[in-house]
């Protein structure tokens, strides 16, 4: 059957990670959290299945949120789906950074640039590293099979990034609003495959 992928990697204690506001990314799930009208939650899940690991994220807005909140969410959603259609074989994936880094910081939000995608398969991490900042034409040529977790993680202020006391979860160093989106596709012939939609 399928396996949590987080519970006990590299020592994180849940089975997902849930960010709250301005947490990005790697929250501990946990019952003093509180999720407030109007706030937004990033669920982010590992899965391995046969061997195999896949990995998603979603943030959700809980009641009635801000329109930059939402906005922001709506970007960072928007910002994923076109990373995904610049997946091709032969192509650079810095044509991948770049629209998500363009579409991004158009719409007056900033890429976080200490995390990045990743490579995904028969382990969690894999090479190559997906930054969601880059310039098209440059970086490691796509190839057919492959699997990438593509993840932008965007916020509303700037783009320095602190650990909390928990040693795991990462916020936003100017406390602005964090969103995550996070698919995990694979490079075909006919182009992307999302495997987590």
């Amino acid at each position: 059957g399928m396996e949590p992928a987080f519970k006990g990697y590299m020592g994180y204690p849940a089975s997902c990670c849930v960010s709250v506001d301005e947490e990005i990314i790697h929250g501990i799930p946990s019952e003093s959290k509180v999720i407030e009208d109007g706030s937004l939650i990033s669920v982010d899940l590992g899965i391995k299945y046969k061997g195999v690991f896949v990995d998603t994220a979603c943030t959700y807005i809980a009641g009635k949120a801000s329109a930059l909140a939402k906005k922001l969410v709506k970007v960072s959603l928007k910002s994923l789906h076109r990373g995904i259609k610049q997946v091709k074989i032969d192509t650079n994936l810095g044509n991948v950074s770049h629209s998500i880094q363009n579409f991004v910081e158009k719409n007056g939000f900033s890429v976080i640039r200490k995390f990045v995608g990743h490579g995904i398969g028969r382990e969690l991490h894999l090479p190559p590293e997906i930054p969601n900042f880059g310039k098209p034409g440059s970086g490691w040529k796509m190839q057919e099979g492959y699997a990438l977790a593509i993840e932008p993680m965007i916020a509303t202020g700037g783009f320095e990034v602190e650990i909390m006391p928990d040693g795991w979860t990462a916020k936003t160093k100017d406390n602005s609003l964090a969103a995550h989106f996070e698919h995990t596709v694979v490079i075909t012939k006919r182009g992307p495959v999302v495997m987590t939609a």
